[in-house]
């Protein structure tokens, strides 16, 4: 279930930052490019903060 949750955040948030630098100011890529270098360190270090937050805040593996 953390995967699950963790994976629809990222996706959310890169979608609607896409959205904002479309619609707003395209400084919002950089937010985009944020989350993509956080799921590439995740992958590399095997350490995630928001499956940590999940963790803290009970969800289940």
């Amino acid at each position: 279930m953390k995967t699950r949750i963790i994976h629809a955040v990222a996706g959310t948030f890169i979608l609607i930052s896409i959205l904002l630098s479309l619609y707003v100011n395209q400084n919002w890529l950089w937010f985009t490019a944020f989350v993509g270098a956080n799921l590439l360190q995740s992958s590399i270090t095997k350490w995630c903060l928001m499956a940590d937050i999940l963790t803290k805040l009970g969800v289940k593996d």
